[in-house]
């Protein structure tokens, strides 16, 4: 028995490898239209209508430039980030090392120090930051509160941010409402 191809193969070029075609790659962006033809419309002689009229044949507003994109969404208050990541290193969804570079002299020592104990840990629930206050007791520091709800639990947060010479909040004191670990300073 004679097998028979319905297809004959394609001749590839020699000279470079065959193209990879995977189709859940995605395709290229559209093509970009240049600048000129963006202008905006002018009346036509066959309708007699100008830029601003819609006629029956087109939806309204087709032809006109697009609108301004949408302001960009505020950027979030220091604390509200600072509150969000303590909140994940203490609940053991992040190492500790993650907040190294965001923490200045023992605030390091004490969060990695709280984090062994997990003091905001909860079994198959994720700890939600619930309020948030601050206190400015100088220019450039903040003194956070936060309410933290874990499980059926409401928790206590507090932190202290300074700002640096090159601007950036860092964490310099932290604590929790946990009891320290056992046999320590009561």
């Amino acid at each position: 028995m004679n097998k028979v191809m319905s297809r004959t193969p394609q001749p590839r070029p020699r000279h470079r490898p065959p193209t990879r075609r995977d189709p859940r790659r995605p395709g290229g962006a559209p093509p970009r239209t240049p600048i000129g033809d963006r202008a905006a419309p002018t009346a036509s002689p066959a309708t007699g209508r100008g830029p601003g009229a819609s006629s029956p044949a087109t939806p309204e507003g087709a032809g006109r430039l697009p609108a301004a994109p949408p302001p960009a969404a505020p950027r979030p208050r220091p604390t509200d980030l600072f509150a969000d990541r303590l909140v994940a290193v203490l609940s053991g969804q992040r190492p500790v090392h993650w907040m190294l570079r965001h923490t200045a002299g023992r605030a390091y020592d004490d969060l990695a120090r709280l984090a062994e104990h997990g003091p905001l840990r909860a079994p198959g629930t994720r700890p939600l930051v619930r309020d948030i206050g601050y206190y400015v007791p100088r220019t450039g520091a903040l003194e956070v509160f936060a309410r933290v709800a874990v499980g059926d639990r409401l928790r206590a947060l507090a932190f202290r941010l300074e700002q640096g010479h090159d601007l950036r909040w860092r964490c310099v004191a932290v604590e929790t409402d946990a009891p320290g670990p056992p046999g320590g300073p009561a």
